[in-house]
């Protein structure tokens, strides 16, 4: 069994910096300048392992929103309209986006 498979044969993510994203990287070496500022001796790579990671995906935007729930969004609009003899009617519009 080789050093980075497990048991089950699924393998570990690599710690290549490469496969990282480039804020990681950034983030990582500032961490790890100012750690030698404060004269604490520690590798680069041991302070990409203790980083908090993001867990939750991104959020849908605005238009993907908009796609998936246009059957149930319904536009109204209440307006008045004056007559010759100045009457008042009011109107109701409704506009169905499915």
């Amino acid at each position: 069994m080789s050093r980075r498979q497990t048991k089950g044969g699924a393998r570990n993510p690599p710690t290549d910096p490469r496969h990282e994203p480039r804020q990681s990287a950034v983030g990582r070496s500032r961490i790890h300048g100012e750690l030698l500022k404060l004269g604490i001796d520690v590798g680069q790579t041991s302070v990409a392992k203790y980083m908090a990671r993001h867990r939750r995906p991104r959020s849908q935007g605005w238009k993907t929103f908009l796609c998936n729930h246009a059957a149930g969004i319904v536009s109204m609009d209440l307006f008045v309209v004056p007559t010759l003899s100045f009457r008042l009617l009011y109107g109701l519009g409704l506009l169905w986006h499915g």
